[in-house]
């Protein structure tokens, strides 16, 4: 039996978070832990949030969105359950005495309370790569200062963990890539997809901003930059492989040529397990990987010109913490804009490469991305940058 868990989940009305309470109800319901939640956090959601906070009885339910604060309480009137509003609250509510945070949030605007768990010195199991991407710097050197451990959940990068051993003599990574719904499509094809069909992905059941990551390949991009920075290691020590299967999730490659991978079904409840559960495993009733069934693994390079997002974020990397703030923030407005029907699909892109470009003409380069602040007005240029870019994007002049 692993050992009992106080969690809070910062984002639970979410794929991840949902997920997670998933995992939390079954390994309850066997008594193989038992979680016991301490706080969840939503967005807008307050219907959710609601019902999630009656069933696992957190001793707080925050909504972000303040004019849903209202109806978050009424529909929590006389459970006991403490009801709050707003970023100040969520990033109070993360810093509540618990063994586990999870930190679920989508975007840059999960940085906030990320760091606020790990200032506490509470292990966090992090979901939201792009507090990494933007303050994967100031965010591992105060979990060194307080000894808090910063532990992956998205599946390349458990998968990574778990291989890793002692990491000792290790040559390089390898995170795969399904190749999303667009993995054979041409760029004609690409050039006039809909959201709906960018959000439709072959193996994962993701949230639309992550799927659509997906679909361009950014998600592996931010990932790419994640696995930098969780792992200590240099951009030309990981490679990207396009496995349409997603069956391998993460390799670690040794010295003596030997390679460790990990394998599992694609389901994210895995590798949330064993973010909340280590250094213990938890059960799960995730399908069991059978691979005589499978018959067959394929792997294949990524196609850098129908796909630029990876050499996009070795060009970001190599900016240094100045440059992969900026191209996340850029590719969230972008995002943004193409779910909003304001851009094609191929101008997410165009727009990051743009701002990137731009931003390494600069002077901005230097900012160390030390504090929030200066993460802060990384975000504003990268968005602003990028808005107006789209004013001009290749989509809307018939490029």
């Amino acid at each position: 039996m692993a050992a009992h868990r106080r969690i809070s989940i910062m984002g639970s009305t979410g794929s991840i978070g949902t997920s997670a309470l998933d995992v939390v109800a079954q390994a309850n319901a066997i008594g193989d832990t038992p979680f016991e939640i301490v706080a969840l956090a939503a967005g807008s959601d307050s219907e959710t949030l609601a019902r999630q906070a009656i069933e696992f009885r957190p001793e707080i339910a925050v909504i972000a969105d303040e004019s849903k604060l209202a109806d978050l309480r009424e529909r929590l009137a006389g459970t006991g359950i403490e009801a709050a509003g707003g970023l100040d609250a969520i990033t109070e509510a993360a810093t509540r005495s618990c063994d586990r945070v999870l930190a679920a949030i989508v975007g840059a605007a999960g940085l906030a309370s990320t760091l606020a768990a790990v200032r506490q010195g509470t292990d966090v199991a992090i979901a939201n790569k792009e507090s990494i991407v933007c303050g994967g710097k100031l965010i591992l050197s105060e979990a060194a200062r307080t000894g808090a451990r910063v532990l992956p959940v998205d599946s390349e990068h458990s998968g990574i963990f778990q291989a890793l051993g002692d990491g000792k003599s290790l040559e390089k990574l390898t995170i795969t890539a399904s190749g999303g719904p667009f993995r054979t499509a041409t760029l004609s094809e690409m050039a006039v997809v809909t959201p709906a069909q960018a959000a439709a992905h072959p193996n994962w059941d993701m949230g639309i901003k992550n799927s659509i990551d997906s679909a361009t390949l950014m998600n592996k991009a931010l990932e790419f930059i994640e696995a930098a920075y969780l792992f200590d290691v240099e951009a030309d020590q990981i490679d990207v492989l396009v496995h349409p299967q997603s069956i391998i999730h993460g390799m670690a490659h040794f010295t003596d040529g030997s390679v460790i991978a990990q394998l599992s079904v694609p389901d994210m409840r895995a590798p949330i397990a064993y973010a909340l559960g280590w250094p213990d495993r938890v059960a799960t009733n995730v399908a069991r990987l059978d691979l005589a069934l499978l018959g067959r693994l394929d792997f294949a390079e990524v196609d850098a010109t129908r796909f630029p997002a990876i050499q996009l974020a070795r060009q970001a990397i190599a900016l240094g913490s100045a440059g992969t703030t900026v191209l996340n923030c850029a590719n969230e407005l972008a995002v943004s804009a193409f779910i909003a029907g304001q851009c094609g699909f191929l101008d997410i892109s165009w727009v990051v490469e743009e701002v990137l470009s731009r931003f390494s003409s600069g002077n901005m380069a230097s900012l160390a991305c030390d504090t929030l602040d200066e993460i802060a007005y990384l975000d504003r240029f990268g968005r602003e940058m990028a808005a107006e870019l789209l004013k001009m994007a290749p989509s809307r002049a018939g490029g």
